[in-house]
């Protein structure tokens, strides 16, 4: 049985999860994840929230941990700003969760991770782990670390690193503009760009360097008009959500023909703002998408559409499986819920993944796993067997790094208990 109960008039979603017959008066084991379930970024949060409750239902079928005890997800409203986040924070804190999930915003990441390492200085009893599924500002696995915080997806130089290599390999490109959103992470991914193109391409002109307030651009029309102006042939974006498919819309609708090297096409709610304007021309980097292949990827894809088939999205945070599956594992190990002993084991995990071994850095607690660029195709092309939000279009891949092949340096100092 699954009971999801929703609170009106609050920012709490509590979903608590349960094998048929379970007792709920059992204790169960409270994951705790923020992100934003309301405002211009809700549909992203939502599609998260939804593939953390199918990989947690997944591991109470099979059991669970610890011999039986069982995972319950409270998900909380961050409205991606940290001060909302903050608060749900404290929320959490109250209620003893000592797992918790985030991931869209590095200035919400930032501000968590400082919150979860002062709760554990003073609160060592009650310590909490903080679970990162998808902010990617390096500076929290590199001078902002912590021995509290886990980071499950490649960080934007690791991204960086993998696109800057496509872009290096196809010679037709000469003119770049960069757009991104004016925050930690826009501003990560515009030094990444303009330092990693130096290097490998020294021939390619940085033609504009845009940043623009998150969330807050209703019409990408002017800056559209600026890129046209320029040249380009290329684009190299990080945005997200409605930043992202409002930017992509207006360059189609003003007929301004460049390639979009982007971060998160593939997010909820993109490749239906795309549609058919995307095919040959947007790419993304990511850690998997739909169709990297193979029996346990084509498992998770159809797992997701068949637990909701009423959503017109597909599963994009393959991290929170990842987070989930190696959280359960050094539960196992530690033989405890207890945070500290978890992180131990934590810190040296390894998963069988569906791209093959991905594991953890215990230098800096980063997961290294393979990358892939893809571009949008026509669905049937060749290995474009799954289409993305019922378009017609699906990513095929184009460029892999191997997992190995992103380690990058890290100036983490790591202080551990």
């Amino acid at each position: 049985m699954r009971f999801i109960k929703r609170v009106l008039g609050t920012s709490v979603v509590a979903v608590s999860l349960f094998l048929s017959g379970c007792n709920q008066s059992q204790e169960m084991i409270k994951i705790g994840w923020i992100d934003p379930l309301s405002g211009p970024f809700a549909n992203v949060g939502e599609n998260g929230l939804r593939s953390l409750e199918l990989f947690v239902e997944q591991i109470n079928e099979r059991g669970g941990v610890l011999g039986g005890k069982k995972f319950e997800v409270i998900g909380l409203d961050g409205k991606a700003n940290p001060q909302d986040s903050l608060i749900a924070f404290r929320k959490l804190a109250d209620q003893n969760v000592k797992f918790i999930f985030q991931g869209n915003s590095s200035a919400v990441a930032g501000a968590l991770t400082d919150a979860v390492a002062k709760h554990n200085e003073r609160n060592p009893d009650s310590a909490m782990i903080f679970m990162n599924y998808a902010a990617v500002d390096p500076a929290l696995t590199n001078e902002r670390c912590n021995f509290w915080h886990f980071r499950f997806d490649a960080d934007i130089d690791m991204k960086m690193l993998a696109l800057s290599g496509a872009i290096a390999a196809d010679p037709s490109i000469e003119k770049v503009y960069l757009i991104n959103q004016d925050y930690s992470f826009g501003h990560a991914v515009s030094k990444a760009a303009k330092n990693m193109l130096a290097e490998k391409r020294p021939d390619v002109e940085i033609v504009g360097d845009d940043l623009h307030p998150l969330g807050k651009v209703k019409d990408f029309a002017p800056y559209i008009a600026k890129m046209r102006a320029t040249g380009a042939d290329s684009v190299i974006t990080a945005n997200w959500g409605a930043d992202l498919a409002l930017l992509v819309k207006a360059a189609k609708d003003s007929g301004v023909d460049v390639d979009f090297y982007t971060y998160y096409a593939g997010l909820a709610g993109g490749p239906t703002a795309i549609g058919e304007a995307g095919i040959d021309r947007v790419k993304q980097v990511g850690q998997w998408h739909v169709n990297v292949g193979g029996q346990q990827s084509d498992a998770v894809v159809d797992a997701y559409r068949s637990r909701y088939p009423q959503h017109n999205d597909d599963l994009f945070f393959i991290t929170l499986k990842y987070g989930m599956e190696l959280l359960t594992q050094s539960i196992d190990k530690a033989g405890s819920t207890n945070a500290l002993d978890v992180a131990r084991e934590l810190e040296q995990g390894r998963y069988d993944a569906v791209t093959g071994e991905v594991w953890i850095r215990p230098d800096n607690h980063q997961l290294m796993q393979p990358l892939y660029v893809s571009t949008f195709k026509r669905t049937g092309d060749d290995n474009v067997k799954y289409e993305v939000e019922q378009t017609g279009t699906g990513p095929r891949t184009d460029f892999v790094v191997a997992a190995e092949d992103t380690t990058l340096p890290t100036t983490c100092n790591m202080v551990r208990p």
